[in-house]
């Protein structure tokens, strides 16, 4: 019979397959459709934050992609809280994170534990923000506090008033 040396097992116990499966996030995001003369879609950018509010990484930003010479960025500031956040230091478009505008409904977003800002997010509180501005608009944040990896699956909600609807946040 052989021996297992001790280092051995905690070698083994730091492999990726002894580890607690990481965490995912799926968010249900609602726009309105709003009576308004002229109506534009909103820009919107969804973050993560710490209890201290303190940035912990981007998850989505909605902007116009189709505008001539990247224009389309110039506008992001208008998301004021993320683009102090986090937006002046990003160099549009970000891969797996920026896309297009959305029309109104509802959208679907998953977000996989092992991947993006979710990949190193150490567990503990924090916050889901979802800001939106529209041109010729209002501009709104919407805040779920939750916490990343508890040991049961979390459905929350939150409603917005104005550029934002309903937002269903579910982690399992």
């Amino acid at each position: 019979m052989k021996k297992i040396l001790p280092f051995a097992i905690g070698s083994l116990l730091a492999t990726p397959a002894f580890h607690a499966v990481a965490a995912d996030m799926s968010l249900k995001i609602e726009v309105p459709r709003l009576n308004v003369a002229e109506y534009h879609k909103p820009y919107v950018a969804i973050w993560l934050e710490k209890p201290d509010q303190t940035f912990a990484g981007n998850l989505a930003v909605w902007y116009d992609l189709k505008k001539r010479n990247n224009e389309g960025t110039k506008y992001l500031k208008d998301l004021r809280q993320w683009w102090r956040r986090s937006g002046r230091e990003l160099t549009m478009p970000v891969d797996g994170i920026s896309g297009a505008t959305r029309t109104t409904g509802e959208h679907s977003l998953s977000f996989a534990g092992d991947k993006g800002a979710l990949a190193n997010l150490p567990a503990g509180d924090y916050q889901l923000l979802i800001e939106a501005a529209r041109e010729d608009g209002g501009r709104e944040v919407v805040k779920i506090p939750f916490h990343w990896q508890a040991k049961q699956e979390q459905s929350l909600q939150a409603q917005g008033k104005t550029e934002l609807g309903m937002i269903s946040l579910n982690i399992k």
